[in-house]
């Protein structure tokens, strides 16, 4: 499955139920694109079965690493890429933004020093996302930090 925007071959992700409120178009599965960070709905065919045993999933894992090396990986990472996501329209998005950012950190997942291993690869062109990463993360700061 290829990116709509770029042509990259995007990683997909099966949407935990209690994330699906906040997955694009609420969907089972989604896909976030190593290239341009866009993350899209994926029709239910393009995501190993969610109910699969993890232990035999094996090779069902997202492949987080292909969009950077430091991308959080498991359930964390799922919620740091849906947080991804509602960058583009963080003002519309605000409160499903506060509660995949809550979500990950729950999960383990730094989320500032993740947003700033990802400015660092659009900075050394690694990535090239349709929007201004570094602007889009200080307005998340700002919409949930600051009270």
């Amino acid at each position: 499955m290829t990116c709509p925007r770029c042509d990259t071959v995007v990683v997909t992700f099966p949407v935990l139920e209690a994330l699906r409120a906040h997955a694009p178009e609420q969907a089972a599965a989604a896909s976030i694109c190593p290239h341009c960070l866009a993350v899209d709905a994926v029709d239910g065919g393009g995501v190993a079965d969610t109910d699969e045993d993890a232990a035999t999933a094996g090779d069902a894992a997202p492949e987080f690493d292909r969009v950077h090396e430091s991308f959080p990986s498991g359930d964390g990472g799922v919620a740091f890429a849906l947080l991804i996501g509602t960058l583009p329209s963080i003002a519309l998005n605000k409160a499903s933004a506060r509660a995949l950012r809550e979500h990950a950190e729950r999960e383990g997942v730094d989320t500032a020093l993740a947003f700033d291993r990802l400015i660092e690869a659009v900075r050394e062109a690694e990535l090239v996302p349709g929007f201004d990463l570094e602007r889009r993360v200080h307005q998340l700061d700002s919409l949930l930090d600051g009270h």
